[in-house]
């Protein structure tokens, strides 16, 4: 580079206006459980800075508090969704803040204008909210000549998220309050480790809120060698093929078909998918059968994959015969088969159709109700983050798939008091509720910490508050965590 050249650089370093962080605030109101809430609305952003406090990225948040004389005795609640890639807006305008969606279930919502209404099963009443927005999702971004790549892998992820939750924490004086951590798919995966990422710097967190949890990853990825996956699904696949009638012997009782499928899939299905090419044909024979009365599909689907129905093939071939698929995330939204993809998320209705409606919500919302000008995409759903994220950790030299449930289990040894919900959907088979159940047994058989983990069950998919009826009974487990019932 020449003198001139970088002498020019310089001077356009210097003539670029500093970064500055903004906030906007505004008071509102809302009816919760027949109560008046006042409270302040925040839209702003953090700064992350390096050694030499120069910002290093913006994040952008939305901090609900009530306006009470002493904020200190109120708990707060940290939320994010997942992706990786994904805002917060899903927990945001679905489930925990003031204002939400009103979105159809388990079906297309009619396109614009679609109305946002007061959400009268915000935990706001309980508990003051603070929707962070990682690196590279909503308006949060890199600054300067940083890389997105220094935010965007499991452990810069975790530090990233903890620093702006101490920073949020520092400014508003809100070291003494409770602390919450609430976290959606790959946001559980995020809140499990943060847990214990924040404990070792001496912040601990009174309750994790884990909604459709992503903790082991090696229970949620098919791939050769890994069975897991396949006895952990099947519950799923069962509740579906129920909901969509296509069991040859409906069950009476839902509850009970359900306990059979998971009692059969830990004690029977999967000592056979162990034996792999040893099992004999006979005994493979009558247990396709057994499958294919319990998920709806041709017994010779399951014969010709050798026991092992992947997810992908499993929402193509439930409604083949319609021509329909069945969604990922709530496996109660149908959707058209595209006939040249073998990818269910390429295809997922029960993604597509409350993308629109949350994508478009939000940035009114934003800018519209809250006054926050910007005229920025606000990025929903990031592919990008998503398909750069680092899975590995090198220097912790471990190998395979990720474990938040390990740092989970680490944070609740070292704070026996810390509580935990998993919050999950029957017909989520994204993250399928008993994968769930599986990694909450194996958190530890310790007392303190059986008795401090709690399993809830929807009637709904990943993203359960959708549906209205669950809403409410998500509302009411949070509060029971949240108050230590």
């Amino acid at each position: 580079m020449s003198s001139t050249s970088a002498d020019a650089e310089t001077t356009e370093k210097k003539d670029k206006p500093r970064p500055v962080e903004r906030t906007v605030k505004s008071q509102r109101s809302i009816e919760i459980a027949g109560e008046v809430v006042r409270y302040t609305a925040t839209a702003g952003t953090l700064f992350l800075k390096d050694d030499k406090d120069e910002p290093r990225a913006e994040v952008f948040y939305v901090a609900y508090t009530r306006d009470v004389p002493d904020p200190t005795v109120r708990p707060v609640t940290f939320a994010f969704n997942g992706g990786p890639g994904s805002a917060s807006v899903w927990l945001h305008l679905g489930a925990l803040g003031p204002r939400r969606v009103e979105a159809s279930d388990a079906d297309a919502t009619p396109p614009p204008p679609n109305r946002l209404v007061d959400n009268e099963h915000s935990i706001l009443d309980v508990t003051d909210l603070v929707f962070i927005d990682p690196v590279g999702t909503g308006w949060s971004r890199v600054l300067g000549d940083v890389e997105a790549s220094e935010f965007h892998g499991v452990k810069e992820d975790v530090a990233s998220v903890a620093e702006v939750i101490q920073r949020w924490t520092s400014r508003n004086g809100r070291w003494a309050s409770p602390r919450f951590l609430a976290g959606e798919s790959y946001g559980a995966t995020r809140a499990a480790s943060l847990a214990a990422h924040l404990a070792t710097e001496g912040m601990m967190v009174n309750g994790v809120v884990l909604v459709s949890a992503a903790l082991m990853f090696q229970t949620l990825v098919f791939e050769t060698g890994n069975d897991l996956p396949y006895v952990l699904y099947l519950p799923g696949y069962a509740a579906t093929a129920a909901y969509h009638d296509r069991l040859v012997r409906p069950p009476k009782d839902r509850a009970a078909f359900l306990r059979e499928v998971e009692r059969f899939a830990i004690e029977e299905y999967a000592p056979a998918l162990m034996l792999g090419a040893a099992l004999p044909v006979e005994r493979r024979d009558a247990l396709a059968e057994t499958l294919g009365s319990m998920t709806g599909l041709d017994p010779r689907v399951w014969r010709q994959h050798e026991l092992r129905v992947g997810l992908g093939r499993f929402c193509r071939e439930l409604l083949r015969d319609e021509g329909r698929i069945v969604g990922r995330l709530d496996s109660r939204f149908t959707g058209f088969l595209a006939e040249d993809s073998d990818d269910p998320g390429e295809e997922d209705p029960s993604l597509y159709y409350p993308y629109g409606p949350y994508t478009t919500a939000i940035q009114d919302y934003l800018c519209r109700e809250l006054g926050y000008e910007e005229e920025r995409r606000y990025e929903v759903l990031s592919f990008s983050v998503n398909e750069g994220w680092k899975w590995t950790d090198d220097e912790a030299k471990r190998h395979g798939f990720i474990n938040a449930a390990a740092d989970l289990r680490r944070a609740m040894v070292h704070n026996p008091h810390l509580r935990v919900l998993f919050a999950s959907g029957y017909y989520d088979l994204a993250t399928p509720y008993f994968a769930s159940v599986h990694t909450a047994r194996h958190l530890g058989r310790e007392p303190s910490i059986r008795a401090h983990v709690a399993e809830t069950f929807y009637e709904a998919g990943h993203m359960m508050y959708l549906h209205e009826p669950s809403r409410g009974v998500l509302r009411d487990d949070l509060l029971k965590l949240i108050r230590g019932e």
